[in-house]
């Protein structure tokens, strides 16, 4: 199927399909329609039926879309059939985490190494190396990784993520909860952990005031 333009709100909802699709157990229907699948995730029919048609050509009127097919088809979609190599700078408690969660592999992503300013360790527990800052950027350059995750404290994110824009980076996952300012042709993607809690909590709040 021909690569469509893709809004970066349909990108989010994406991975949410294709994690419900995984989830279902073995013996479920071999075909699965958009209506389903909107039923099954409390989102928009229409939504969800035009977000599938961006992806894949496999659904067939009154039938829907053939399931492994569809979880093929949003996989290669999303690249998580290519391997992307990434590095990460703040080898911390988060940092050590993100380096030893082996689960990023079924999306395509794999962490190289780790690199800190001052590293407490060598290696992590299942072997992943973490270098000292000064050899950032030839571990870059040999490896021509693309793409930099950035797990330091707010008050050094800048000038971390100007590092890895010099080394060649040209994409940026950061946890830290600051705005990173940088050229257009970098991508910055931020997890910003404060505003994920802030909805939970305000959500939490319109929850208890409706049992009043």
């Amino acid at each position: 199927m021909e690569r469509k333009e893709i809004s970066k709100s349909v990108l989010k909802r994406l991975p949410i399909y294709l994690s419900y699709l995984k989830s279902l157990p073995q013996g479920s229907a071999e075909y699965i329609s958009a209506t389903a699948l909107a039923n099954a995730l409390g989102m928009g029919e229409v939504q969800v039926r035009k977000d599938l048609a961006m992806v894949s050509d496999g659904g067939r009127p009154k039938v829907g879309y053939r399931r492994e097919s569809l979880m093929d088809d949003i996989s290669q979609f999303l690249g998580y059939d290519n391997t992307t190599d990434a590095i990460l700078v703040g080898a911390g408690k988060l940092g050590q985490a993100l380096l030893g969660y082996s689960g990023f592999e079924e999306y395509g992503l794999n962490i190289l190494a780790g690199f800190d300013i001052q590293p407490t360790i060598q290696k992590t527990e299942d072997g992943k190396p973490i270098f000292p800052m000064s050899e950032l950027e030839n571990f870059c350059k040999m490896n021509k990784v693309l793409m930099g995750i950035i797990t330091v404290p707010a008050q050094y994110a800048q000038q971390v993520c100007d590092q890895l824009i010099a080394c060649g980076i040209k994409a940026v996952w950061t946890f830290a909860p600051v705005h990173l300012d940088v050229p257009e042709n970098i991508l910055v993607q931020n997890e910003n952990m404060a505003t994920s809690l802030a909805l939970l909590s305000m959500h939490l709040q319109a929850q208890m005031k409706e049992r009043k």
